[in-house]
């Protein structure tokens, strides 16, 4: 499945819901899992983490859509050509000079 299939799927089966609920309180619910994916992380839950991933990631889609973001363009125009710093996959940046690219 492709990330823009992906982000399709999610907003037809909660686009309703999470555009009622508005961007606040979406995004609060997608903290929260990030927690909990944190949690699985921490305690090595294998079963979990990859639950906890799934809905990170769909969270995170429905944030995309409701603020009119196409993930698969962005992340496409960002990481398509290798490390948005220096173009190098992998990266080539030096680690102990890397700064951070710009959001």
């Amino acid at each position: 499945m492709q990330i823009r299939e992906f982000q399709r799927l999610i907003e037809d089966i909660y686009g309703k819901k999470d555009s009622a609920r508005g961007t606040p309180e979406t995004f609060m619910w997608f903290a929260e899992e990030v927690g909990e994916l944190s949690r699985a992380l921490r305690r090595r839950e294998r079963g979990n983490l990859e639950e906890e991933f799934a809905d990170t990631l769909a969270w995170l889609v429905t944030l995309a859509s409701m603020n009119g973001v196409d993930m698969q363009a962005v992340v496409a125009a960002k990481y398509g050509g290798g490390c948005p710093r220096c173009q190098a996959t992998p990266c080539g940046c030096c680690e102990s000079r890397r700064a951070p690219v710009d959001a």
